[in-house]
């Protein structure tokens, strides 16, 4: 299905991963160990971790055979074009997410990007995404939403964002969605909880598609009478006003 052929260019997949330590083939289907299998061209975020997955994916593939090029907040943006050099030449490419989907809250659009601009065939592969994920199983509005990030660091501009959002949210019945770093998960929960009108609802999803996953909406006063401990759980807030 990927075999490199003379005169042909290679495709670029986009290939997920799981969102925890759980056994590849019980969240991804059995499309990304073919595609696994039948490359040997990667970029990935971490070289360290890709090569682990790679190998738990599909065992007798030879590591060195593996050409693996880094994508991260160190890459050089002049450097992304070179990448792709080798589907010229009829090899696929692989972008490999850290977790979850690759250029869904993760590096991997801007060679995307660059793939579209030399005419590159851009294949996503299905795969777990937290983000989709928390929003199916929230009850929340499906219909529009929007995926908002990292809120600032900063308590009184991440007030103000939050109040912003809830506002807008209100205003155009719009679900809003934001993720946080895990060891500052409470920090952003209890912002949540002090910020929030008691009527919002609000969505917690923690560990998604892990054993311990846990996803529960309840209005913001009902939250404030629960005992939960997010931290260094990856988790997803969903807010609806």
């Amino acid at each position: 299905m990927m075999a490199k052929k003379q005169g042909l260019r290679g495709n670029l997949y986009l290939i997920p991963t799981t969102l925890g330590e759980n056994e590849p083939l019980e969240v991804l289907p059995i499309s990304i160990k073919r595609a696994i299998e039948n490359i040997n061209y990667f970029i990935v975020e971490n070289e360290k971790t890709a090569r682990r997955f790679i190998k738990k994916i599909s065992p007798r593939k030879s590591q060195p055979s593996l050409h693996i090029e880094l994508l991260n907040k160190y890459t050089e943006p002049s450097s992304i074009p070179a990448f792709l050099d080798p589907c010229e030449l009829g090899e696929d490419i692989g972008i490999l997410s850290e977790a979850g989907c690759p250029g869904i809250a993760d590096p991997g659009s801007d060679v995307v990007s660059v793939a579209h601009e030399r005419g590159i065939k851009v294949v996503p592969l299905v795969g777990p995404s937290s983000i989709l994920l928390a929003l199916m199983a929230s009850g929340l509005n499906g219909q529009r939403f929007a995926f908002n990030g990292y809120l600032p660091i900063d308590s009184s501009e991440r007030k103000l964002e939050i109040k912003t959002m809830e506002k807008l949210s209100r205003e155009k019945s719009q679900t809003q969605i934001f993720i946080e770093t895990p060891y500052r998960n409470d920090a952003l929960f209890a912002e949540f909880l002090k910020t929030l009108s008691n009527n919002t609802s609000l969505c917690v999803a923690s560990d998604i598609t892990l054993p311990t996953e846990q996803i529960n909406t309840k209005t913001v006063a009902e939250w404030k009478s629960v005992d939960i401990s997010l931290h260094k759980r990856p988790t997803i807030f969903i807010i609806q006003a």
